[in-house]
């Protein structure tokens, strides 16, 4: 092999798995190359992985989400919140609905679902709600959908919703965690070649092997679309020719986003003061924060938490689980 030819890396080797984690190694790496493509996978990892969520509710005698019900302990925005927390898994790509009766005093868990055949809970003890009234008869429809990423109920109300209907934002990622590590290997006579490990976590809709599997095939899709390209001359009107420079100093490092400081996230102003008066810094402690962290925190509400979570999910972060 002559001495400036490139080796090809290891294939992915399993470290440890089951069915909601695992870390992967490759070996062998070009020097530079571990953070290139740790770094891209993760990237793709947590925001290119399908998954399903629900996307909107409707209750009975409920026109929106401000709302109490007699009989229920919890009001709707915190049935709301226990519901966004049972974790789908749908069987193709078309939305199906699902239907939870309320009859009675009682507990009420994800297991109290009715579900179509299409679609699957993975942790039917998610605790959704408390009745305790003997007379209580409520019915709520779900609808659930398969998406990417992070989506906000802006994009996902509909030109025409039904009146009743609660539409909300819809976490489709089935990624809890995902990170990796970079140290040197000797490969020949250099030392300086990289070992990438990859740590996944998931919500138990898709395994970590499915997860690294499905990212490897997204990244070479891309790639692949890309090769052979001819360069072009573009006739640019005069006045946009002269472009200025941007100083790569100026913009965000997504390689190291968990440093990130709160006031670089574009928040608003009322937000990002709330999360200074919270002690919170950086993208990075924002992240080790859950949903119901946030809401307890003065000056945060609904809002607040959907612009965070946007900030976040353009870093390749998210809330704690």
């Amino acid at each position: 092999m002559s001495s400036h030819s490139i080796i090809l890396p290891s294939k992915p080797r399993i470290v440890k798995e089951d069915a909601v984690s695992g870390v992967y190694e490759i070996d062998g790496l070009f020097p530079g190359y571990g953070h290139t493509l740790g770094n891209s996978l993760r990237r793709i990892i947590l925001s290119s992985v399908p998954g399903a969520s629900i996307t909107s509710l409707s209750i009975d005698g409920v026109k929106h989400e401000f709302s109490a019900i007699d009989g229920i302990k919890e009001d709707v925005i915190a049935i709301i919140l226990n519901l966004k927390k049972t974790r789908f898994k749908l069987h193709g790509d078309e939305g199906q609905k699902a239907t939870l009766h309320i009859k009675g005093a009682k507990t009420v868990t994800a297991a109290n679902i009715t579900l179509p055949s299409q679609l699957e809970i993975m942790n039917k003890d998610q605790y959704i709600c408390e009745s305790t009234a003997k007379d209580v008869d409520l019915a709520i429809e779900l609808t659930v959908e398969k998406g990417l990423g992070y989506v906000t109920r802006e994009v996902l109300i509909k030109e025409k919703a039904d009146i009743g209907t609660i539409v909300l934002d819809a976490s489709f990622t089935p990624i809890r965690r995902a990170s990796y590590e970079v140290e040197n290997m000797r490969v020949g006579d250099r030392t300086d070649h990289n070992r990438l490990r990859i740590a996944i976590e998931t919500d138990g809709t898709i395994t970590p092997h499915e997860v690294l599997e499905t990212s490897i095939h997204t990244m070479i899709t891309q790639l692949q679309s890309i090769v052979g390209f001819r360069a072009e001359v573009i006739d640019m009107p005069q006045e946009v020719k002269h472009v200025p420079i941007v100083d790569s100093s100026d913009s965000l490092d997504l390689t190291d986003a968990s440093k990130v400081k709160i006031e670089e996230l574009g928040l608003s102003t009322r937000t990002e003061n709330a999360l200074v008066a919270a002690s919170i810094r950086t993208a990075g402690g924002l992240a080790r924060k859950s949903e119901e962290d946030l809401l307890s925190t003065d000056g945060l509400g609904e809002k607040g938490i959907t612009e965070i979570k946007k900030a976040l999910s353009d870093l390749g972060l998210m809330l704690k689980a």
